[in-house]
């Protein structure tokens, strides 16, 4: 998808520094999927211990002989 974008010029260009991109593209497309993939595991985080489990592990461990 083509867009117009305002983007202060030295935000890309410490942003492509970092990163070692060349291409103002290949910079912007990589932070969007890094700042999508962090806000994911933050999700994530908040959901420890939210979610409760009742498993008994000894049994789940013990294989069935037959």
């Amino acid at each position: 998808m083509r867009t117009t974008l305002n983007i202060p010029p030295q935000l890309v260009e410490e942003a492509q520094r970092l990163l070692g991109y060349t291409s103002k593209t290949d910079t912007v497309v990589f932070s969007l999927q890094e700042l999508i993939r962090h806000k994911r595991i933050e999700e994530l985080k908040k959901m420890a211990g939210a979610v409760h489990l009742e498993l008994d592990l000894p049994k789940s461990r013990r294989r069935s002989s037959k």
